[in-house]
């Protein structure tokens, strides 16, 4: 309970894309509470259960204060930071002198995509290094889309998405905004939005496997998982064949428009039907009612990137937007829009790569400089020259998130130095030489990037720490400047940023000496398209204005259209839609994971409202109830295997088999069921979590080479071939 001292802090959630306003009520440099805020321009008072649940995270008795170091016997010990650092800095040292930095990694978790300071100073410092074996969590979420974007427009980091406030059609496919606030698209009211479309005559249509919380409220198509991209090819294919397409957009802003055309023409939607579960007649007018809608714009997210051919998907769902004169345009997609430019400065440094390197195991292509999380098992294991043998992970725990999770976990003990920086000790770096304090989003200042820039509404906010960070805990990139330090490393002296240091070095004059995140950032502000151009600008940004508007500043009602020729960078600015890659998928489809009649059954994941991937299940808050892993399977399918509500089921891939409780449920199409990720929790320090029984879904996916997705080498976590049997009751229970 707050006392008259405590203060009213303005913040706002990075634990997701929406990025909700929030009000934290701080008392004797302690977090008494969080709230929305009501004066925040685009969430209005809104903000989920884990934004307000967050304040259990922060104040959670489970949570790592001080580094800890793992002693012989598995279990940990308390030590200093200089007792860590010094340590640690030696031993990376003489592995670099003896292997070189071909042998050191990286892995970034989710949360780390939403502070700016963490992946900055990381990615410098494994750069420096030469570091080559770098993984994050995109590659089990949105690396897809990435590579998608890099083919279409040249650049990796432009994510187009829905004008909301403005389309008369929208079609989501492998999204549940309802659930997930919008994923690569920042919305605080997405419900609303959503709702306005249908009030103001448009349409909402949902393709997904399953009748998420989203289909239930709009029309619903039951695809079958895994199949979007013939869906998508037999729309273009009637778009096309029918006359249906916008000439004018494909002359002004694409090239290849006939291989495409070409691409599609077998792909009738009597054909498609088959495949997809949807009727041809269904997928006619589908296609013609998008394509002669006023404006139209079509998205996709985890369900659409994280099958066999998810960069085709996302590559098509871009298509069919530009193909129907929708791209770029007021009521259709935009072009995502930063205010502060990192994504550009990332695009012209060459840090949003794609295919300029190759994996040791599998030879996969670069994503952004990432390679599959799902070899790094291999990596590890498999000796030679560039064997993994260093590895820090952050703010991650591909234990219980990358394929074939348990030759991870079953890896790990053989890497010469493991350091971890986490709020917890979670099922992966419970096996960590070190487990070193990070701080919470609460504890440090941040600006918006990345999925910012995807806002129909342009907007920026700034914030500044709002609890000082409790116990030892210290943020992950004074961590890696400190390494630096130890190990007579100078992160900027050369390489392209070193010109950023010369630029802070001419503006001595405003106490812009030394390079910081935080410095950086104000500089990108001052020199972006919105800033104050160090008062060339009059009513420019810069820090300080911010500082005075804390529920942030509202630029322009709408994000801007009609930019597509300055933002896509491949020559002549016109998107590209015949890329060579595309048209060798196209023609893979179907062939390469072709059915086994051993396993009948597709199964896919599943948000959930009150779960963050594998890291929130410590809040009692969001636990509290009928909270419980349980697979969703069609009344029709259980009763074929003998499964009741409530009762247990085991599930069997070609990988591995795992055991979970059923929950019948017709929101399921037949054939298919749906697992929830996350879950599993086995050890580690956080106990709740350990205390809720659960499994693990990605001990059923495979991570081995030739079954991740190709372009991206995305890991396969939808449409998984399954069976289901029956468990027998034990006695007694």
């Amino acid at each position: 309970m707050s006392t008259p001292t405590a203060e009213q802090r303005v913040t706002y959630c990075r634990i997701c894309e929406p990025m909700c306003g929030l009000i934290a009520t701080v008392d004797d440099g302690r977090l008494v509470s969080l709230r929305p805020d009501a004066d925040h321009p685009l969430s209005k008072g809104r903000a989920c259960p884990k934004g307000i649940a967050f304040t259990e995270v922060q104040n959670d008795p489970d949570r790592v204060l001080e580094p800890l170091r793992r002693r012989a016997d598995g279990t940990f010990e308390t030590v200093t930071w200089d007792e860590a650092l010094d340590d640690i800095a030696a031993r990376l040292t003489r592995i670099l002198d003896r292997h070189g930095g071909q042998s050191v990694g990286q892995y970034f978790g989710n949360p780390a995509a939403f502070g700016y300071a963490s992946s900055l100073w990381a990615g410098v410092f494994m750069t420096r290094i030469g570091a080559r074996h770098l993984y994050s969590a995109g590659s089990q979420d949105i690396n897809s889309r990435f590579v998608a974007s890099r083919l279409l427009y040249g650049a990796a980091s432009q994510l187009p998405f829905p004008d909301l406030p403005r389309t008369d059609f929208l079609l989501m496919i492998g999204a549940n905004p309802l659930v997930s606030h919008g994923s690569a698209l920042r919305a605080p009211r997405i419900k609303d939005d959503l709702a306005a479309i249908v009030r103001r005559g448009g349409r909402v249509v949902v393709v997904d496997p399953r009748r998420t919380e989203t289909a239930r409220d709009y029309e619903h198509l039951a695809i079958r998982p895994d199949t979007d991209a013939w869906l998508l090819l037999s729309m273009l294919q009637v778009v096309f064949a029918e006359g249906l397409a916008d000439a004018t957009a494909l002359a002004e802003q694409a090239t290849g428009a006939e291989t495409l055309r070409r691409l599609c023409r077998d792909f009738t939607p009597e054909r498609t039907a088959e495949r997809t579960g949807i009727p041809g007649d269904i997928v006619r007018m589908l296609a013609r009612d998008f394509a002669t809608a006023p404006t139209a714009t079509a998205y996709g997210r985890t369900g659409a990137c994280l099958g066999h051919h998810g960069t085709l998907v996302s590559f098509l769902i871009d298509a069919l937007t530009l193909v129907t004169g929708n791209l770029d345009r007021p009521g259709g997609s935009l072009m995502s829009h930063a205010v502060i430019p990192v994504e550009d400065m990332g695009e012209r440094l060459g840090s949003f790569s794609y295919d300029k390197t190759r994996s040791r195991i599998g030879n996969h292509p670069d994503v952004l400089g990432t390679f599959p999380a799902a070899v790094m098992a291999d990596e590890i294991t498999t000796p030679g020259a560039g064997r993994l043998r260093a590895l820090f992970v952050v703010a991650g725990n591909p234990v219980l998130s990358v394929p074939n999770s348990r030759a991870l976990e079953s890896a790990l003990g053989q890497l010469d130095l493991f350091v971890s920086l986490d709020l917890y000790v979670n099922e992966t770096n419970r096996h960590a030489d070190y487990v070193l304090p990070g701080t919470t989003m609460l504890e440090r200042d941040d600006l918006p990037i990345m999925f910012a820039a995807c806002s129909p509404t342009l907007f920026v906010q700034s914030t500044e720490a709002v609890l000082e960070p409790y116990g030892q805990a210290r943020q992950e990139w004074q961590v890696y400047a400190e390494l630096a330090r130890r190990m007579g490393v100078s992160l900027f002296a050369t390489g392209p940023l070193e010109r950023f240091n010369r630029m802070l070095a001419l503006l001595d004059r405003f106490r812009l000496t030394r390079m910081t995140p935080r410095r950086m950032m104000a500089l990108l502000l001052r020199f972006g398209p919105y800033g104050d151009r160090f008062g060339l600008r009059r009513n420019g940004l810069n820090l300080e204005r911010l500082a005075g508007r804390p529920h942030g500043i509202v630029l322009s009602e709408h994000a801007p259209s009609g930019i597509l020729g300055r933002v896509v960078r491949h020559r002549g600015g016109k998107v590209c839609l015949d890329p060579p890659q595309i048209v060798d998928d196209v023609a893979r489809l179907g062939t390469r994971h072709p059915d086994d009649p051993r396993f009948p059954l597709r199964a896919i994941g599943i948000r959930e409202m009150r779960s963050q991937n594998s890291w929130m299940h410590n809040s009692p808050t969001l636990m509290k109830g009928d909270r419980r892993h349980r697979t969703r399977i069609n009344p029709d399918d259980a009763r074929a295997a003998g499964l009741v509500d409530g009762g247990r089921v085991r599930i069997v891939a070609a990988g591995g088999a795992i055991e979970s409780e059923v929950f019948v449920t017709g929101e399921m199409r037949p054939g298919t069921i749906a697992i929830p990720q996350g879950w599993g929790h086995r050890g580690g320090g956080w106990r709740l979590a350990n205390s809720v029984p659960g499994v693990n879904v990605n001990e059923l996916t495979s991570n081995r080479s030739e079954d991740l997705e190709v372009l991206a080498g995305m890991s396969v976590l939808n449409g998984v071939p399954v069976r289901i049997e029956a468990v027998a009751a034990s006695p007694g229970s």
